[in-house]
């Protein structure tokens, strides 16, 4: 544009030099012949004549030189405006060749009236091979008709668009997604000439996004059909989203627990630690672990344990806190059951330990002692009759015969040598005729149908009940005369120890936790067995215990 510029402007230029030269040559000479040449005389009209003659030409020299000179600076001017635009030619051609977004043009009709050479990267196609095709071209049929939808009303009110997704087909058949912006193009008369813009191809995004949300979806679905209470949170270390198990859990609502709301459920004693553990760790973007009560949609507080781990971006930095929370409060339960447990063996043991020094004090070693009094006192004075040597020494010996049967008697008790080497029925009979003569009671024991192999731990346990059973029967329900059972069959063993006694409210003894049916019932759940008692105040009591034959779950390989 330059070279034209000059082309044309050069002539006008030549054609002002000839007039200048001769405007100049004419001034010097009117003025040497007025001023300058010797002895010239002028009238005064003359002169005022010259004068103005002169100063005419002067001004015309001078008109002449000024549009010479504005002349130049007009071709100056047109040759910096070329390069100017030159220059911004270069910038844009380097801008479409070096971006990585296809730039085009279209007609009012939507065909392709320019395309830039990125589409060879975007769709496979040479630039001359998408001039006259229109964009719905392109796409597959549905889509197509979507986007013309869209093209048509934008075209209809001339707007600017921005970030139009839509799906295209390369030439060799694969999809590719991209994103469209343009801009109307309006002529002078203000008529719709067409359309400018670029395409981007969002492929590999719309690929991440759709991992992304798959992902997040699978999340979802796994965290609202976990077991567990699950939260997140934020850098702000307030929670930004719960599971459904939480809020079925509460029983509040989604916008109620976001932020802090979720610690109004936290109970008043555990809340000021709980708040101060999570905000410690999120400090120093440490995992976490507490234990705080949280209140159950019955109103009912419950024991969760709640632990939390840090999140990061993929760039490392820090996102917040997710967390999953487990109902522990059976396990608390179960905790301080053993630990009441435990005190209460250690609370037996040492009664029986203080029962068998009575037994061993008070009871066997009274006797010893009496005997050997007497032995002292039959040694002092000595009978010099034979038979009185022989009722001597006859009272002695049965001295000495009780004291054996009541070591003997200890000793079963604690363990019984027949249970062992007998069984289950010699031994259960043998106890009640041991406890029947000690006791100076009538007990009755009936056997049938038990099997001849009952498992070792079966069979302590029927044992340890029984004795624990009947002698509570002895001991409290006044009466006389008790009957023991045991009856098998192909699935189970039942043991059943009755009396017509005084009977009591059972319901209370258990709720005041008494050693002794609390250890027969235990003792039986070692062995998947059940423990009932049916008893009323004055109405007798039956004490009956079932164990099932065959199972494999047994706990404990010895229930004493």
């Amino acid at each position: 544009m330059a070279d034209k510029t000059s082309s044309t402007l050069a002539p006008r230029l030549r054609s002002y030099i000839g007039p200048l030269l001769a405007v100049t040559l004419l001034t010097i000479q009117a003025g040497f012949l007025l001023f300058v040449r010797p002895g010239a005389s002028l009238s005064t009209y003359s002169n005022v004549v010259s004068v103005v003659c002169f100063l005419v030409l002067l001004l015309a020299t001078g008109i002449v030189v000024l549009n010479a000179v504005q002349s130049r600076q007009i071709i100056r001017l047109f040759w910096s405006l070329d390069e100017a635009l030159r220059e911004s030619e270069e910038r844009y051609r380097y801008l479409v060749n070096s971006s990585n977004d296809w730039v085009w043009e279209t007609n009012a009709d939507g065909v392709y009236t320019y395309a830039g050479p990125q589409c060879r990267e975007i769709l496979g196609y040479e630039p001359s091979e998408l001039i006259g095709k229109k964009r719905f071209d392109l796409m597959p049929p549905e889509e197509a008709h979507r986007v013309a939808a869209i093209f048509d009303a934008i075209t209809a009110d001339r707007k600017v668009f921005r970030g139009l997704e839509n799906t295209n087909l390369r030439r060799d058949g694969r999809l590719v997604v991209l994103e469209t912006n343009g801009s109307p193009v309006i002529d002078n008369q203000g008529r719709l000439v067409g359309y400018r813009g670029m395409d981007r191809d969002i492929t590999d995004r719309k690929h991440a996004e759709n991992v992304i949300r798959e992902s997040e979806q699978r999340f979802l679905l796994v965290a609202n059909t976990a077991p567990v209470l699950i939260w997140m949170s934020g850098t702000d270390k307030l929670r930004n989203y719960f599971n459904r198990p939480w809020l079925e859990f509460t029983g509040r609502s989604l916008e109620a627990e976001l932020g802090n709301g979720w610690a109004n459920g936290v109970h008043q004693e555990d809340l000021k630690r709980c708040l101060d553990t999570y905000s410690q760790a999120s400090d120093r973007r440490e995992p976490f672990r507490m234990e705080y009560r949280l209140r159950a949609r019955d109103g009912k507080y419950r024991w969760l344990v709640d632990i939390g781990v840090p999140r990061f971006n993929p760039n490392g930095s820090f996102a917040g806190y997710i967390g999953s929370c487990i109902d522990i409060t059976d396990q608390k339960r179960t905790e301080e059951a053993l630990a009441s447990m435990g005190r209460r063996l250690i609370e037996a043991h040492e009664e029986e330990r203080t029962w068998i020094a009575r037994e061993l004090h008070d009871d066997i070693n009274q006797q010893i002692a009496l005997l050997a009094i007497e032995l002292e006192r039959w040694s002092q004075h000595p009978s010099k009759s034979a038979v009185d040597l022989r009722d001597h020494i006859h009272h002695a010996r049965e001295r000495l015969s009780d004291i054996a049967r009541d070591i003997q008697a200890l000793s079963h008790r604690l363990h019984s040598s027949k249970l062992e080497y007998l069984g289950i029925v010699a031994a259960a009979n043998s106890f009640c005729r041991e406890l029947s003569g000690q006791q100076k009671v009538q007990v009755e024991f009936n056997s049938a149908d038990m099997p001849r192999n009952v498992p070792k731990e079966i069979s302590l346990c029927l044992f340890r009940v029984l004795q624990e059973a009947l002698q509570n029967a002895v001991k409290h329900s006044g009466a006389r005369h008790f009957h023991v059972e045991l009856r098998g069959t192909s699935e189970e063993i039942c043991l059943t120890v009755s009396d017509p006694g005084v009977g009591f409210d059972w319901h209370g003894a258990m709720n005041r936790q008494g050693l002794g049916l609390i250890s027969m019932r235990e003792r039986l759940q070692l062995v998947n067995g059940e423990f009932s008692i049916d008893s009323n105040p004055g109405r007798g009591t039956t004490i009956c215990a079932r164990v099932p034959l065959g199972t494999e779950e047994i706990r404990l390989r010895m229930a004493g």
